[in-house]
């Protein structure tokens, strides 16, 4: 494609001629007395040239160029044309083309975006549920100490309670004794 726009470059750099600036390329008349000057500017029997036979045999050869150059350049300009109408419609379908792409991309993209959203959302449950489960981890650990420090306690407190209601009863025991001896 691009060989094709750089030869669209060249073409579009040239100047256009108009129709009315190219002769016909059909034979014209100054065409044909164009041929019959050249038979005439040919060096007649003697082999001299004059200057004037000269001057028209240039004239003939630059008439001749320009017609079979303005011949090319309509055929040029048709074709370049049509180049132009195929450069636009291959642009266009190739800009539908990435169009279509890039739309794609764009929702592929908010697909991926919601797929990263929810992979966040559910990593950051995670991790706020390992760290509750850190807290309630570290929270029954410490009612769990609390529970053995309280049975530790309670058992010490029932010891005591016997203690006490022994040495009670020991106290019990030597007032009444003391009260037998001193009556």
């Amino acid at each position: 494609m691009s060989s094709l726009y750089s030869r669209s470059k060249d073409l579009s750099s040239r100047p256009r001629k108009s129709l009315s600036d190219s002769p016909p390329s059909s034979p014209s008349y100054s065409s044909k007395t164009s041929r019959q000057d050249r038979a005439s500017s040919r060096p007649d029997s003697s082999g001299v040239e004059t200057a004037s036979d000269r001057q028209s045999a240039r004239t003939t050869t630059f008439t001749r160029r320009e017609n079979r150059l303005a011949s090319l350049s309509k055929t040029e300009d048709d074709s370049a044309s049509k180049d132009y109408k195929k450069l636009y419609e291959d642009a266009l379908t190739e800009n539908e083309k990435l169009k279509s792409r890039l739309e794609d991309s764009k929702q592929e993209l908010t697909k991926i975006r919601s797929q990263l959203d929810r992979v966040t959302q559910k990593q950051d449950r995670i991790s706020e549920r390992s760290t509750v489960f850190e807290s309630e981890k570290r929270e029954k650990e410490a009612l769990e100490k609390r529970v053995s420090d309280m049975e530790e306690e309670f058992k010490v407190l029932t010891e005591l309670k016997s203690d006490n209601q022994r040495l009670k009863d020991e106290n019990g025991a030597l007032i009444r004794v003391i009260s037998k001896l001193s009556k």
